[in-house]
């Protein structure tokens, strides 16, 4: 079995669904991934988000634009390219017989201007197939693989595999790819993708069944994909039960959408809530980014997060700079840590009239990155819960932990730039924790926003030489000469490290796992200190 790397590989985007016409969406050059979004009550870096491709360009990882080496047609290409002599050793039906080719020219430009072809991005423009089949999209997408490995390794001898970023509908043809194409021609999804991140991909389909006939979809191969009876059925090779079966699920990384009130197609978000999934207490919840329900847009296993972002628009998942934060973390990240809840108490609550359900929830935000990695609150509806039991105990709770050992975020951190930074004497990372309790009378008879708790935690990482942790309630640790207590030291368990919360009306342990990810291989437990 292929491992996976964190080592800088190409990139490749793709754009969601379009709905019945797609001529809009050709006239998009880079399908969106070149918008942005401005936060006016940010400052700094953190002030304008100029996209994800121009920030891929203006990061340390220095991607280029390779977008217009492949052309996609209408039509199949017939004609017999005029091929450079520098580009003749290639394959000669790379350049002609398909609607997916090579362009030689802009190919050689391409070999000749950028040292190392892992450094680039494509932009993967289906659309322009006028085929609206998912088996055209998981050939078209596997050909493109082919082409970027093959361009690749005449630059250093080596074939690289892809990373993947996709939006919505992007996410269930690189499942096609992945659960049909590579095996119809025997071949492992895992030896030439190394990672994808989904954005809002239905996975599980779309609940509202009458979602066809509201906007006129008439390729009917195209939308089976977006039934949850099609995407349920075990017979069915393309499901999402199936996903594993083909590609290592730890190398998938679902992000999920919760504002679904700044979604401006309101017929869906109305539509969210009538046709809500199964367990979800019906009407009570809309859990959704306005299109897709947080539930339909996982696969059991894999790795998720929530963005408090709409499914598509101005500030959604796919312009928000939460979005880049997170895929680039999962691409290179050299640390993988996890936070769970150990054991809890609610010490205060509960009405007296009316049912009283409590829901726990946490953020996380990075130092020195205004932007979260993981949120949770009563707005996003994505807290677990609702527990009756005042210790969490609770079993089969509607919107359950990520795994069965009450896992509450498991994502991925970057300390190589503070490692790597020699102005930096004191090799630190620091995450903040933004615990949320509330509790909620199901009957409407008591209150349905009482807060139960909420507080701001520091988890702060001393790196080297040897590896500590330190909880903070504020943020003295960025003082000159600060020096840690050994009461803010965090106790060192089996797995790991515990701390404890304690304040008015909620009492919680948590513990915090960290392993490193080496440039090759599985992440493996941390034993000393976090180095390159």
């Amino acid at each position: 079995m292929s491992v996976p790397t964190r080592r800088t590989l190409p990139l490749i985007l793709i754009r969601g669904f379009g709905g019945f016409n797609t001529d809009d969406e050709k006239r998009v050059a880079y399908q969106g991934f070149n918008n942005g979004t401005v936060y006016p009550h940010k400052r700094g870096e953190n002030y304008i988000y100029e996209g994800l491709i121009l920030r891929l360009m203006k990061s340390s990882w220095r991607y280029h634009d390779a977008t217009n080496v492949v052309g996609y047609y209408s039509n199949r290409v017939t004609e017999p390219a005029l091929i450079p002599e520098a580009l003749k050793h290639f394959n000669p039906e790379f350049f002609s017989g398909d609607k997916v080719v090579i362009d030689p020219a802009m190919a050689l430009h391409l070999i000749k201007t950028i040292e190392d072809l892992r450094h680039t991005f494509w932009v993967f423009r289906y659309y322009d197939l006028n085929d609206r089949t998912f088996e055209t999209y998981g050939q078209a997408l596997v050909r493109l693989i082919d082409f970027i490995r093959e361009l690749a390794v005449d630059k250093d001898g080596t074939r690289p595999k892809v990373n993947i970023i996709a939006h919505s509908m992007g996410g269930l043809l690189v499942r096609e790819a992945v659960q049909c194409t590579y095996p119809d021609s025997n071949r492992k999804a895992e030896d030439y993708i190394n990672k994808i991140v989904t954005l809002g991909t239905p996975h599980q389909g779309v609940t509202f069944q009458i979602f066809k006939d509201w906007i006129g979809i008439q390729a009917e191969k195209e939308f089976e994909h977006f039934s949850p009876e099609f995407q349920a059925d075990e017979n069915n090779r393309a499901s999402y039960k199936h996903f594993q079966d083909h590609f290592p699920v730890e190398r998938l990384l679902t992000v999920v959408g919760t504002n679904y009130r700044s979604y401006s197609m309101t017929p869906a978000i109305m539509l969210n809530r009538v046709f809500s999934a199964g367990g979800e207490y019906g009407q009570n919840y809309n859990r959704s980014d306005g299109l897709v329900k947080q539930a339909f847009a996982q696969i059991p296993g894999a790795p998720r997060t929530f963005v408090h972002k709409c499914h598509g628009g101005i500030d959604s998942l796919i312009t928000a700079r939460e979005s880049f934060e997170v895929a680039t973390r999962f691409f290179f990240g050299n640390v993988r840590v996890r936070l769970r809840l150990v054991r809890g108490k609610i010490t205060r609550g509960q009405d007296l009239f009316g049912k009283s359900e409590f829901f726990l929830g946490v953020s996380i935000k990075p130092r020195r990155v205004d932007f979260e990695l993981f949120h949770q609150s009563a707005e996003a509806e994505n807290c677990y819960g609702p527990f009756r039991n005042v210790d969490l105990s609770d079993r089969n709770i509607a919107f359950p932990w990520a795994d069965d050992n009450k896992l509450i975020w498991e994502g991925y951190l970057n300390t190589l730039p503070i490692i790597n930074d020699e102005s930096i004497t004191i090799k630190d990372m620091v995450m903040r924790l933004d615990f949320y309790v509330g509790e909620r009378d199901l009957f409407g008879i008591g209150f349905s926003d009482n807060l139960i708790f909420r507080k701001h935690y520091y988890v702060r990482a001393l790196l080297s030489p040897n590896l500590k942790l330190y909880l903070h309630t504020g943020e003295e640790f960025a003082l000159d000469e600060f020096q840690p207590t050994n009461e803010q030291e965090m106790r060192i368990v089996a797995d790991g490290w515990e701390f404890d919360v304690v304040g008015t009306g909620f009492e919680g342990t948590f513990g915090i796992e960290i392993e490193r990810v080496p440039e090759e291989g599985q992440p493996e437990p941390l034993t000393d200190e976090i180095a390159t």
